[in-house]
């Protein structure tokens, strides 16, 4: 009996190890790692139990797939759904490190200055990127370059 409940742990431990192996992999590392620890816990360690409990009945009686080795793989079915389930509302309600829109709108043009020193071509791109954000926020269209800017040798190009 003490050699069936080693191999009832050790088999616990593995479940356990390959629990959170599928979860991760099927629903999505990203997703498990914004979940709540408590959901994670209850979720593993209980669909580890009931696979180890599956084999505990397999083994006590005579035919493998019996009423009890049937309850608990059941119970380890529902239990990884709710691993699916959780997973989807992580995905669909759950903050994500994008930022909002209005922090991450780009301008598709590129300020190209040759041959200046680091700190005029610094000036040079926050003035320039302050002018076309200015522009582009009143007209909602792409700014044209100006013409007499004090940076020598400025142009706009298509990035």
């Amino acid at each position: 009996m003490p050699t069936l409940r080693l191999a009832y742990a050790t088999q616990f431990l593995i479940a356990v190890i390959a629990v959170f192996t599928l979860w991760g992999q099927v629903g999505g590392q990203n997703h498990l790692d914004l979940m709540p620890w408590w959901i994670k816990l209850g979720l593993g360690a209980g669909t580890a139990l009931a696979v180890v409990k599956a084999t505990m009945n397999a083994v006590s009686r005579e035919p493998a797939w019996n009423a009890g080795t049937l309850k608990w793989f059941g119970i380890a079915l529902a239990l990884l759904l709710g691993c699916g389930l959780s997973s989807y509302y992580v995905h669909m309600y759950g903050e994500g490190d994008e930022q909002d829109e209005e922090d991450t709108q780009t301008s598709s043009y590129s300020l190209l200055v040759p041959d200046l020193p680091p700190r005029t071509l610094a000036r040079c791109r926050v003035t320039e990127w302050l002018t076309m954000r200015e522009m582009t926020i009143a007209s909602r269209t792409p700014p044209l370059p100006s013409r007499g800017s004090e940076c020598p040798g400025r142009h706009l190009s298509r990035a």
